[in-house]
């Protein structure tokens, strides 16, 4: 049909001609969706504030041969103003989009669209640490898409853990007999924390020292830049604030 219906969480924009802007979603039932919106840009314009990034809405949309053309939008939520005001949180749900744009290329499922909006949520009411929200969502999105790690048993072998190796070429935890030259080592707390992350034993998670947490985040960054393919540019911006936090640099603001 020409004319559809669906939910999308709006992933990024980006300006087209004087007026209009395209926008990326994800939907529910049809996965990456890209769509223009004329004259959003207008002051005047029925849209406004509806189609800007990390907004959910209700959308009527006309199917078109390179790009659909959203004609209605309903707000079901907006997360957007709680985001933006808050560094760590921006920081965090732009790479949960990024994130979710890059799976959605390849897999449509119901299911990574309400993960995507349970993240998006939990950052803008600050239910966690929006790291702590982002490590989970990129672990457990990536294992919706068929990618899923194991932080206990060997993932080449199957041996029962725990383990203190990680590959990220293999799918997560191996045992000393199948690790690869080189292969990353981490604590035995740390690899719990990968687990709990990947669970969303939230209890758990959120109970982890820093320095468990940050080895963690590098380990998440890690395993979901080489199932990606290529990096997160997101994932840099949280990394330059890890590494100022720890030297007692203070962030750049705006005046």
């Amino acid at each position: 049909m020409p004319v559809y219906r669906d939910e999308g969480v709006v992933l990024r924009t980006q300006r087209l001609g004087e007026a209009d802007r395209i926008v990326t979603l994800l939907t529910k039932e049809h996965g990456r969706v890209r769509a223009v919106v004329k004259g959003v840009r207008r002051t005047s314009s029925k849209f406004g504030a509806r189609l800007e990034p990390f907004m959910v809405a209700d959308l009527q949309l006309f199917a078109g041969r390179n790009l659909d053309t959203v004609t209605q939008a309903v707000t079901l939520a907006s997360y957007g103003a709680e985001i933006v005001g808050d560094y760590d949180a921006y920081t965090a749900a732009s790479a949960i989009v990024e994130a979710a744009e890059r799976i959605a290329e390849a897999d449509v499922q119901r299911s990574l669209y309400i993960l995507c909006i349970g993240a998006l949520r939990a950052v803008s009411r600050g239910d966690h640490d929006p790291r702590l929200v982002l490590d989970s969502y990129l672990l457990r999105s990536l294992a919706i898409a068929g990618w899923a790690p194991s932080f206990d048993a060997c993932a080449r072998c199957g041996e029962p853990g725990p383990h203190t190796r990680v590959s990220m070429a293999l799918g997560g935890a191996v045992c000393r007999s199948c690790a690869p030259s080189g292969t990353m080592t981490v604590s035995p707390e740390v690899m719990n924390h990968l687990a709990a992350l990947l669970a969303g034993e939230w209890e758990v998670v959120d109970a982890a020292p820093g320095t468990v947490r940050d080895r963690a985040s590098g380990v998440v960054a890690a395993y979901a830049q080489y199932h990606l393919e290529r990096s997160l540019r997101s994932l840099r911006l949280i990394d330059r604030e890890r590494i100022e936090a720890r030297s007692g640099t203070p962030k750049e603001t705006s005046a």
